[in-house]
């Protein structure tokens, strides 16, 4: 969804031993799947490198990649079955999908001070 969110991404970008183990645990009790940390390896979503395990299968990715977007925020059919099945598993991860989804306040500076009449 976002990869520098991922605990699959952040373990393998730090070689996170103990983030891998700990990922694989909670994964098979959110996904029903038994996972090993060796499973937990993850270039990210849009990356060409390393998709084991689930990654290499997840269909959250195939489609973002089949569809070029970076997110699922950024696509026109945002909440379809795909994520919404997902996020029934991940349900912290549509806070950041909604959050993706904002429009960003474009920032503007002034071009400059009025100065007071001396007087």
């Amino acid at each position: 969804m976002v990869c520098s969110e991922c605990p699959a991404y952040i373990a393998t970008q730090t070689d996170d031993s103990a983030l891998m183990a700990k990922t694989a645990r909670q994964w098979t009790k959110s996904f029903h799947h038994d996972f090993k940390p060796e499973d937990i390896v993850c270039d990210g979503c849009t990356a060409s490198g390393r998709h084991s395990g689930y990654c290499a299968k997840c269909p959250i990715r195939a489609c973002a990649s089949g569809r070029g977007v970076e997110t699922c925020a950024e696509c026109d059919d945002y909440g379809c079955e795909t994520v919404l099945a997902f996020l029934k598993h991940a349900p912290e991860a549509k806070a950041t999908l909604e959050r993706l989804r904002k429009p960003q306040k474009k920032v503007t500076k002034r071009s400059g001070t009025r100065k007071r009449k001396a007087t």
